[in-house]
């Protein structure tokens, strides 16, 4: 049996998350609003969609942690 504890495997396991690859919040639906300046489908700023693709996985993390407020 091994000497590890529940909370190693959840330390583990949060670990393992914060390294999986952040995927583009795009749903193809590509058109932005004018009152706020998002995209209707992933409510980015069009800077944020032009700088997506060469940010790294902790801009990708910020990014994708403020779209729930902008609902």
């Amino acid at each position: 049996m091994s000497s590890r504890n529940a909370d190693d495997w959840i330390d583990a396991a949060a670990r393992a998350r914060a390294e999986d690859p952040v995927l583009s919040p795009c749903i193809g639906v590509c058109t932005m609003d004018a009152a706020s300046n998002l995209c209707k489908g992933c409510l980015r700023t069009l800077g944020e969609i032009a700088a997506w693709s060469s940010a790294s996985e902790a801009q990708r993390r910020e990014i994708k942690a403020a779209l729930p407020q902008r609902r």
